[in-house]
């Protein structure tokens, strides 16, 4: 059995499990405005549980004009555990399968780690362009092997 398992959320909704992974921080700071429990939220969301179940993590795709925005948010219980990288490569391949050339991500004015989530990110390749965005190109072979 995999450590993680990649949950599908459709639709989603705001719930205790999320603002569990947030831990105390403001869902506005990622765009999601002050949702109440049960809020529809847009985009697509999946949610990550380990072997014993516990939500560690979730991973959301917003697509528009051929690229997406990611978001990946981990539990600060289970940061440093490989999960961020398991999202992030779950989320490459769901941006693969809708036939997308870029995913991108804005570490928002105000994040508690602003510059280890960077570091993070551009050792994953991503590359911050002149607007502020951290850009990656899907591999090709991410898009054959998502087909």
């Amino acid at each position: 059995m995999d450590a993680w398992e990649w949950i599908p959320e459709t639709p989603a909704s705001w719930d205790g499990r999320k603002a569990a992974v947030l831990a105390g921080l403001s869902p506005s700071l990622f765009g999601l405005g002050q949702p109440a429990i049960g809020d529809a939220l847009g985009d697509e969301w999946w949610r990550v549980q380990d072997a014993a179940g516990a939500t560690v993590a979730y991973g959301r795709l917003d697509e528009s004009w051929g690229d997406a925005e990611i978001l990946v948010l981990v539990h600060p219980d289970a940061q440093r555990s490989g999960v961020g990288s398991f999202v992030l490569s779950r989320l490459e391949i769901e941006a693969a399968r809708r036939g997308l050339n870029y995913i991108y991500n804005v570490v928002p004015d105000g994040h508690p780690d602003p510059e280890p989530v960077t570091g993070w990110l551009a050792a994953h390749g991503f590359v911050r362009n002149d607007v502020g965005e951290l850009r990656k190109q899907l591999p090709l072979t991410a898009a054959s092997a998502a087909r």
